[in-house]
């Protein structure tokens, strides 16, 4: 035993605990791999209509986090020789299209996975449950507009995973669920993984939740379209998503020897592909930083009211997994991942904070920024920039309503043409100022995602 390693987890469930309570969020579960330690724990409830207590075994969606295994079974495939990284999406969908001629003619594989390809990203387009849902949903691209030329702007897309996930289907002929489960849940013992909500019923589950003021309430729908799978779709444990994390930390080989990816192919997924704003890089599949010197690799999920993190630091065996279900669990996120890198390995996490920019430097960012899915705009306001997200768009489907737009956020520069809000549901975050050759502002990128200017 590890009296410090023990001490630290049991001031984290505490600090879960008590961050659970100030945020709102119903439920959590917390997970940490240190040096061959394990511990798993879950806090508060499930859903707040009908009310379980989270167990270590309670079931989440993880979001985007599956991503990182699409990219896992794109890498294991292109190692195996079926398939290769740098050939185009059209080797593999010959009728692949967007609406911009050279993106879709130029597209590789790579660029799905590192977040480049420039065209719209949020499409969710319901195609139903049938086999030929990512295939439908390929083909309805045809009339995906383009944000940014192709390699031009990170800018992240999740209509790229889908994509990701049809190229899979097209080279190994199953069905991607099939893939997913034959060839990286079952061999990595992740047994409480899921894909189908049919299998996902049958266990404890938490459902989303959007807090508001009148506390939180359960959001709907549940499910995500099969089309979306590849992209957002695995419904797991944090037991069992930090056995998935040890595999990526062991470089590739699971928890009974077997090797699925070689030494130097997991090291390739954790790789800076793309620079996305200085330290910070993508990865095959997995986002990129650095931690007081350290290197960080992680993933995000977000869902209807479920929010995930899953962060690895090779350099020090460890793994945290935080999986909470409801849409303020993005403050929780940041505030566990302060909390457990301070705490268990001893690091600083900087923080961006405002410089008091002038209202002469501000005016040069007011205007129109905008996406099908979102428009932003800034403006001036007694000095200060203001700004306001209109949404355009729901989610899960397209045609889910938009919720409705939040309210206005103050926002000062914390770096040159780095933006950070300061208050409001956005608080913390931050938004790049992307220009063109000229110098001219090109973009905002806001939540991932890059806004063109009007």
């Amino acid at each position: 035993m590890n009296p410090p390693f023990e001490q630290h987890w049991a001031a984290l469930q505490t600090f879960v605990a008590e961050t659970l309570e100030k945020t709102g969020v119903p439920g959590a579960a917390v997970g940490v791999l240190h040096q061959g330690e394990v511990r798993v724990a879950g806090v508060g409830l499930t859903n707040v209509d009908h009310p379980l207590s989270v167990t270590p075994e309670t079931l989440f969606q993880i979001g985007s986090i599956t991503k990182t295994f699409t990219g896992t079974l794109i890498m294991m495939l292109a190692e195996a020789g079926e398939l290769d990284l740098d050939a185009s999406v059209r080797t593999y969908i010959p009728n692949f299209r967007v609406q911009d001629e050279a993106a879709y003619r130029d597209a590789t594989v790579r660029h799905l996975l590192i977040h480049t390809s420039g065209w719209v990203g949020d499409v969710f387009d319901d195609t139903g449950e049938g086999g030929d849902a990512l295939a439908r949903y390929v083909a309805n691209m045809r009339e995906t507009p383009q944000l940014a030329p192709l390699d031009r702007v990170w800018s992240y897309n999740n209509a790229a995973f889908s994509i990701a996930g049809y190229v899979i289907e097209r080279v190994t002929g199953q069905p991607y669920h099939v893939v997913l489960q034959e060839r990286l849940l079952d061999p990595l013992g992740m047994e409480h993984a899921y894909i189908r909500p049919t299998d996902v019923m049958t266990h404890r589950f938490a459902v989303g939740h959007q807090v508001g003021e009148d506390g939180p309430q359960v959001a709907r729908p549940w499910p995500l379209p099969r089309a979306v799978w590849p992209a957002g779709g695995i419904v797991t444990s944090a037991l069992d998503l930090l056995r998935y994390a040890r595999f990526h930390l062991e470089n590739g080989v699971t928890a009974d020897g077997e090797r699925l990816l070689s030494e130097e192919g997991a090291a390739r997924m954790q790789e800076p592909q793309v620079t996305v704003w200085g330290d910070e890089a993508w990865g095959l599949s997995w986002a990129l930083n650095e931690v007081d010197g350290a290197r960080e690799v992680s993933h995000g999920g977000g869902t209807v009211g479920q929010i995930a993190m899953l962060l690895l630091m090779p350099e020090h065996d460890f793994a945290l997994a935080l999986l909470t279900n409801a849409d303020r669990g993005g403050r929780m996120k940041l505030a566990v991942r302060k909390w457990a890198l301070e705490h268990f390995l001893g690091l600083t996490v900087d923080e961006p904070a405002p410089q008091g920019a002038s209202e002469d430097e501000l005016s040069a960012y007011v205007g129109r920024y905008t996406r099908p899915f979102m428009d932003i705009e800034l403006g001036l306001l007694g000095g200060k920039l203001v700004g306001q997200a209109v949404p355009r768009g729901g989610f899960p489907t397209k045609d889910t309503p938009p919720p409705p737009a939040p309210p206005p956020m103050t926002l000062d520069l914390c770096e040159p043409d780095r933006l950070l809000v300061l208050d409001g549901p956005f608080k913390d975050a931050t938004g790049d100022i992307i220009r063109n050759p000229d110098g001219s502002i090109g973009w905002l990128r806001f939540g991932g995602r890059v806004h063109r200017r009007e």
